[in-house]
């Protein structure tokens, strides 16, 4: 009867560990992505003037072909 009851205690430790790792992977995956938004967004802002300036010179080329012709 001793040993039924350690087997189960150690299973019911198992099943424990594997539920606390999935909530520590989910964890771990929300600040990953929380970092790549963070990054993502600094390059957004830092480019933005430079990608606002090369579409506004495209669109003048194409306003000054059409124009042309």
């Amino acid at each position: 009867m001793k040993l039924i009851k350690n087997l189960a205690h150690r299973v019911r430790n198992t099943f424990k560990r594997h539920k606390s790792k999935k909530g520590q992977t989910l964890v771990e995956y929300a600040l990953i992505l929380a970092f790549i938004s963070v990054v993502a967004i600094s390059v957004l802002i830092n480019l933005g003037s430079q990608v606002k300036k090369i579409f506004t010179t495209i669109t003048s080329q194409l306003s000054y072909a059409s124009s042309s012709h």
